[in-house]
C-alpha cells in the first residue's frame, strides 16, 4: 500500500482541513534513513488508518511547505490536527517506537 504524497498546491487542503489528524512524512529520494521508515509508515496507515491519516510531502518537489514548517532533517514526520502542528517525530525509528510516539492520535 503506497501512501498518497501531497503537495505545495493540495497541502492546505488535504493536511490543515482533514477533519482527522494527519501524520506528514517529509521525505526526499535521496534520503536513506526515509526509505528505512517508508515500510512502517505503510503498516502503521495500514493497521490505524481510520484515526490518522499518513501522506508523504516530497522536500525536493516541494520546497514551500518543508521550508514554512522549518524542516531542516528528514525524515521529519509532522503530526497536524486542526490546522496545527501538534506533534513533531525528527528521524527514523523502528515501526514499535513511531507506535508509541504516535499512541495519542491513534489509540486516544
Amino acid at each position: 500500500m503506497a501512501l498518497k504524497s501531497v503537495t505545495d498546491k493540495d497541502f492546505e487542503q488535504e493536511v490543515l482541513k482533514s477533519d482527522k489528524p494527519v501524520l506528514v512524512d517529509f521525505w526526499a529520494e535521496w534520503c536513506g534513513p526515509c526509505r528505512q521508515i517508508a515500510p512502517s509508515l505503510e503498516a502503521i496507515a495500514e493497521e490505524y488508518g481510520d484515526k490518522l491519516e499518513i501522506v508523504k510531502l516530497n522536500i525536493d518537489q516541494n520546497p514551500n511547505t518543508a521550508a514554512k514548517y522549518g524542516v531542516m532533517s528528514i525524515p521529519t514526520l509532522n503530526v497536524y490536527k486542526g490546522g496545527e502542528v501538534v506533534q513533531t517525530i525528527v528521524g527514523a525509528k523502528p515501526k514499535a517506537m513511531l507506535e508509541r510516539e504516535l499512541s495519542e492520535h491513534i489509540h486516544g
